[in-house]
């Protein structure tokens, strides 16, 4: 073993084999160069402008950062584990690269708060790309629902057959789910574009630094204000899990719904084989695995939130070395999410949507039977717990005699309730129920050609 160059003159002797591979964290946190670098940009010129370390020194900095940069997005870098993370590769890089100026990089800095500026400018980045997707998303499903808005499905409640709704109205719902997903990530935004830089390890600088100059070079709002919360705050971390784990809950259940509308039991659409997969044993399957797989992600996205939860919340202030398992699990739930964005917006692209199947399915489960209770109230005068039940009965013996509400004829409806009318029938047609939804937010068609061009302005 030999000394560790990292720590210093403190230790004689380097770590062993395991406490290497514990400690090294670059196989995961090397997604943080681009924000590193610019990160150690943004401090040496400030370093410069404070008088710190001198110009000279720092142009060669900057510029050997650049250069570095280059090599890294070309596949060109190579990332060592004994250098343990992404700071100490591209830091030591930059020494091998430009010599001994590089020292001077690091004057008023501690990689406690490198690390959380790095990774709140990452986690910027990621929910400004998030945000890109599922407006991409909320774009598919607007132009499906503007294209369905008449076509007819049964609405379920109880996963049982309800009310008639429009295929469109259904889809809006989700536009509407995801655009508050939107909202969460923006708010949660606010709140990470708050910049650590300059906090040192725990207690600041002596170094007159300006903690605003950097701020504003990496566009954060402003310094944090304290630097004991700026190195060993994560709160940040986890507000974005969770906005991601409310997101990824939406995506689930429309991929639930996909599962179920693609099965014959449903048959309300088709997914073609880019988004399906067949069966090693049985010819005749046709598996949607990509909606599977964005549910199952779920799973993945609400353990990150879980995991770093448990890391954060036994520790003291001010840093922890635990703090390094909030990058891994983090990570993987923004790329796990984005999968899942991209897998959704292409099926709901890619689905064929078969408006026949969605119609049969409605003549079960008599769907407008709320209706004939509504018109018992409107024109009978009946209170509603009343025409609640008379409707009950009424349906009861629809199922006696094997027919649809409609096809009931008027003389055994006139056996439970005298005063039903011939007039009765107008509402009874699953058309004429979806049409007679017009209350604000409501599924008649028109409400929903007006609720997508509405959503077209509030979120595209």
């Amino acid at each position: 073993m030999s000394t560790n160059t990292i720590w210093g003159g403190r230790f004689a002797a380097g770590p062993s084999d395991v406490m290497e591979r514990i400690n090294a964290s670059v196989s995961f946190d090397w997604r943080l160069y681009a924000q590193d670098i610019a990160g150690s940009k943004a401090h040496c010129r400030m370093l410069v402008d404070q008088n710190i370390i001198g110009a000279e020194d720092g142009a060669a900095i900057v510029d050997g950062l650049d250069r570095i940069l280059k090599q890294i997005e070309a596949g060109e870098f190579d990332f060592k584990p004994a250098l343990e993370d992404v700071h100490m590769n591209v830091e030591a890089a930059l020494a091998e690269a430009i010599g001994e100026a590089a020292g001077r990089l690091h004057t008023a800095r501690s990689r406690n708060d490198q690390v959380a500026t790095d990774l709140r400018l990452w986690i910027r980045d990621a929910i400004d790309g998030l945000d890109g997707q599922f407006r991409e998303l909320q774009r598919t499903l607007l132009a499906r629902a503007e294209t369905h808005a008449a076509t007819l499905m049964p609405g379920f409640t109880h996963l049982q057959p309800a009310q008639p709704v429009t295929f469109g109205h259904h889809l809006l719902a989700y536009v509407e789910m995801f655009g508050r997903d939107r909202e969460r990530l923006a708010d949660c935004r606010e709140r990470v574009n708050l910049s650590p830089l300059g906090a040192g390890a725990l207690a600041g600088t002596a170094f007159p630094i300006d903690r605003d100059a950097t701020a504003a070079a990496l566009g954060f709002e402003r310094p944090m204000a304290n630097s004991l919360d700026a190195v060993s705050a994560r709160d940040f971390v986890l507000e974005f899990l969770a906005a991601l784990a409310i997101a990824a809950t939406h995506l689930s259940r429309l991929a639930e719904e996909i599962v179920l509308w693609c099965g014959p039991q449903f048959g309300f659409v088709t997914l073609s084989d880019a988004f399906s997969t067949g069966s090693s044993m049985m010819p005749q399957k046709r598996n949607p695995d990509a909606a599977e797989l964005v549910r199952a992600k779920t799973g993945r996205i609400l353990g990150a939130l879980t995991a770093v939860a448990v890391v954060v919340k036994g520790l003291p202030l001010a840093y922890g070395k635990d703090l390094q398992e909030d990058k891994e699990p983090t990570f993987d739930a923004a790329e796990s999410l984005a999968l899942g964005l991209a897998a959704m917006a292409g099926m709901i692209a890619d689905m064929t949507v078969d408006e026949d199947g969605m119609r049969a399915a409605l003549a079960s489960g008599y769907p407008t039977a709320t209706d004939l209770a509504d018109w018992l109230v409107r024109e009978l005068g009946l209170p509603f717990r009343q025409a609640h039940e008379a409707t009950g009965r009424i349906v009861a013996l629809a199922e006696e005699k094997t027919c649809a509400l409609e096809d009931l004829p008027l003389e055994t409806m006139q056996q439970v309730e005298s005063g039903i009318t011939e007039a009765i029938y107008s509402v009874l047609s699953v058309d004429a129920a979806a049409a007679s939804r017009t209350s604000y937010g409501g599924t008649a068609p028109d409400n929903v050609r007006q609720a997508v061009a509405a959503a077209k302005e509030r979120y595209l």
